[in-house]
């Protein structure tokens, strides 16, 4: 299956200038753990970095850090990692471990944002793959007595 095809729409975006504040207000506003930063380039939103709701807890929350004089970009860590709409799922799968994250920028061809892969989208996705090969033994059960 490819990415495309168990990803989520339209995810939920900012700006690299949004203060930490207003991110962790759209988390709360739209009900999720993560806002995926993105800039404009080439006609089209670019995602640079993903916020959890885990970095604003640890990063911010914790020490004591005003999050409204942080910006979203400067909470950004490391090199934002991305898959393509028409990779796999096993590639994205793949990519996840490698880079030790749970969530994937979805982005077409020109690396313009098109949606986010989550862990719980993979895991569905494996739980479906795991309950048709349940159907193997008793399917081939049934051919057999067909044959007989």
């Amino acid at each position: 299956m490819r990415v495309r095809e168990m990803c989520m729409f339209a995810p939920v975006t900012c700006r690299r200038d949004a203060s930490a504040r207003d991110v962790a207000a759209l988390m709360r506003e739209r009900n999720v753990g993560d806002v995926i930063v993105v800039e404009d380039r080439d006609g089209g939103a670019v995602p640079i970095g993903v916020l959890t709701d885990r970095d604003l807890a640890v990063e911010l929350m914790a020490t004591g850090i005003d999050p409204a004089s942080v910006c979203a970009g400067d909470l950004l860590t490391r090199e934002c990692v991305t898959v393509l709409a028409s990779d796999m799922a096993y590639d994205a799968i793949w990519q996840m471990r490698r880079c030790a994250v749970r969530r994937l920028p979805v982005v077409d061809a020109q690396g313009h944002l098109v949606g986010i892969l989550t862990m719980d989208d993979l895991n569905r996705f494996l739980a479906q793959e795991l309950n048709e090969l349940t159907q193997v033994v008793p399917r081939q059960s049934d051919a057999e007595r067909r044959l007989r």
